[in-house]
């Protein structure tokens, strides 16, 4: 509307002055509104209108007076947003003596800058299909990683460690060769696990309230970052094959290719795999030991498997699977976030077995019969299942196959457990409204930033306060 207002000031040869003038208003009032700072009322708008010859709808024309008026607006619309009042740049002045060509640039740079914030805070469906692509990534290349293991081999010949569980002494030794010192303090920022002082090759660590985490894991991918040579993420895709990288490379030296792999090819050749049996060997967890599995499985033991990690409630917080087991997914392909089959045994282990046992079963599927070994736990965030399976015809090699558990699931069929029985729905339907216990994490927009989630202000101003100490 403003630059309507100027465009047919202009026209007839008429100064803000004299405009001013006829309407009873100040020169510096409307020059705001004009500018587009400042909105009309409508008796001031009827004066104006009336004075030039022209009808309010005219000045109200939502078209652009030229291409000009068009990026000298929308110039002043982005340096008006709270994206770019963030950065505490100088506002351009949009005057005549800005050439068109430069007005251009400028709001195509704004518009890019808008668009790119627009990827650091990754909605749920980019995060989506985020993890899809690189669940498929991985299954290409079963779930191995040889770079991986060779930069793993590497430290832990360095450090002279054979076999065996990985204690805090070799951690600290593995540091000391990769040239950083772990400090322990009380006040580590909240918003993160562990703090890497590039500058003063330092890695700072909670000395307490580890949670649920292994401290050996943690500080094992804060050293990964840096011996795989990441540069901070460009984008959530980025961050997350990160993640992967930095477990991997954990893992990799908690369980150690070199021992690990004659370990389960005797376990073959006895037929008694077992999960379990890696767990205690080498003092990890039952999760990381099932995830180690599928990282050597299929390379070295030529056997296709499967692995699950999901909350009491059914939902899929980790899978992987190169035998083709018929997992849940969206639109995106995504898995995160679905529901599992309740005749899975990540779901029946909760009812049916022991928290922290061995669950075995068979369950006959629409791809064929899967067995799988099963155990789940309590954590600060609730109860979870850890399975870990292969296909009937690769059962042999493993112990629990044994097993009379079994089931059959009929998934992604909404009859096999979606859909409840049609007495029960047809007494029910209508007189239920539950409360659902969101998931927000799979919902909310993740938080934008180079490492998300961080607080950088906390990071950098707790480094700071070390740095003076």
């Amino acid at each position: 509307m403003g630059r309507w207002i100027r465009h047919h000031r202009k026209s007839q040869g008429l100064t803000l002055d004299q405009l001013a003038a006829m309407v009873d208003a100040s020169p510096s009032h409307l020059s705001l509104i004009e500018s587009g700072r400042r909105e009309a009322r409508v008796a001031l708008l009827s004066q104006i209108a009336k004075s030039l010859n022209v009808s309010v709808s005219t000045l109200m024309n939502p078209q652009t007076v030229d291409k000009r008026t068009e990026l000298v607006i929308s110039l002043e619309h982005a340096q008006r947003s709270d994206l770019y009042t963030s950065l505490a740049l100088q506002k351009v002045r949009t005057g005549p003596s800005l050439p068109n060509d430069a007005l251009e640039a400028l709001v195509g740079l704004h518009q890019e800058l808008v668009r790119r914030s627009s990827i650091a805070a990754a909605t749920p469906e980019e995060a989506r299909k985020a993890n899809s692509q690189l669940r498929i990534a991985m299954r290409k290349r079963d779930n191995y990683y040889k770079e991986i293991e060779l930069e793993a081999t590497r430290i832990l010949t360095a450090v002279k460690h054979q076999e065996g569980p990985l204690g805090e002494r070799r951690i600290r030794q593995i540091a000391e060769h990769l040239g950083f010192e772990l400090v322990y303090v009380p006040n580590l920022p909240h918003s993160t696990r562990s703090l890497t002082d590039l500058k003063n090759h330092k890695i700072f660590l909670p000395d307490t309230g580890w949670g649920d985490h292994d401290p050996r894991t943690i500080i094992l991918q804060a050293l990964g970052h840096q011996v795989l040579q990441h540069q901070p993420p460009t984008n959530f895709a980025d961050f997350l094959r990160q993640r992967v990288e930095v477990n991997y490379f954990a893992a990799a030296l908690l369980i150690s290719e070199s021992s690990a792999v004659p370990l389960l090819e005797r376990a073959k050749q006895g037929r008694y795999i077992a999960i379990e049996d890696l767990r205690d060997a080498y003092s990890v967890s039952y999760e990381t030991a099932a995830h180690r599995f599928t990282n050597l499985a299929t390379e070295h033991l030529g056997l296709q498997v499967h692995f699950l990690r999901v909350h009491e409630t059914g939902t899929i917080y980790k899978a992987y699977e190169n035998d083709n087991l018929p997992l849940p997914a969206d639109s995106l392909g995504s898995i995160e976030g679905q529901v599992a089959c309740r005749s899975w045994a990540a779901r029946t282990c909760f009812s049916e077995g022991t928290p922290g046992a061995t669950y075995w079963q068979y369950t006959d599927t629409p791809s064929g019969t899967y067995w799988s070994s099963a155990q789940s736990e309590r954590t600060s965030s609730g109860s979870y299942s850890i399975s870990v399976g292969v296909k009937f015809a690769d059962t042999k090699w493993f112990r629990g196959r044994e097993t009379k558990n079994r089931s059959k699931s009929t998934c992604p069929d909404p009859k096999c457990c979606r859909e409840p029985l049609a007495s029960l729905q047809e007494k029910w339907a209508g007189f239920a409204w539950p409360s659902a216990h969101a998931h927000s994490h799979l919902l909310a927009a993740l938080p934008p930033g180079t490492f998300p989630g961080v607080d950088s202000t906390e990071v950098y101003e707790f480094l700071e306060g070390i740095s003076k100490k």
